[in-house]
């Protein structure tokens, strides 16, 4: 089966990890990517336009009911959650989760119940227990569990708490990250 719905959730320092592993993706990649970075909600994130930059895949701010598409990277918007069901993307106010919206935890918890064995949990640098549970949900629904190896994260209290408290699959280098992705989006394994 392939594992093509893929999750990732960073913090402190996310732009720069997310940025790196986007970059690291084929340009045909098969898969979804849906991405929650904590961001201020005192004005609009520019972050799709820096994540573009860094990769050939067509990155969008959703809107609520945008199609999901394979190749294409969805982005949180400033203060709304980012979750996603059978085709569609859903972007709702929601309220805060471990004190941030967008927050990772409702992502992941979205892909674990929608796609199960198809979803693929990355949890990157951060510097709160954020995306914890929700990797947890992903693992026990039959999904894939990767963390960024704390001692390269520039902040390692998120993938930490992880690794502590998640039967996480792959404990890896950020650089390590982009070709298990494509791996697991072509063939599963």
């Amino acid at each position: 089966m392939k594992r093509d719905v893929v999750v990732i959730g960073a913090s402190a320092g996310g732009v720069i990890a997310v940025s790196s592993l986007l970059a690291g993706l084929p340009p045909r990649f098969p898969g979804s990517v849906f991405v929650v970075v904590h961001i201020p909600t005192d004005h609009p994130s520019s972050l799709p336009e820096v994540l573009r930059r860094h990769t050939d895949l067509d990155v969008v701010r959703p809107a609520d009911g945008t199609a999901i598409r394979p190749g294409r990277v969805y982005v949180a918007p400033t203060d709304r959650h980012l979750l996603i069901e059978d085709s569609v993307v859903r972007v709702l106010k929601g309220p805060r989760e471990n004190r941030h919206r967008p927050a990772i935890d409702p992502l992941f918890r979205s892909a674990a119940f929608f796609y199960r064995r198809r979803a693929v949990g990355v949890l990157l640098t951060g510097a709160d227990s954020d995306g914890t549970s929700g990797l947890f949900s992903i693992k026990m629904r039959g999904g894939v569990a990767v963390v960024q190896d704390p001692q390269e994260a520039m902040f390692p209290m998120m993938p930490g708490t992880a690794l502590h408290h998640v039967d996480v699959d792959h404990n890896l280098r950020l650089s390590e990250i982009p070709p298990l992705l494509g791996r697991l989006a072509l063939k599963g394994a």
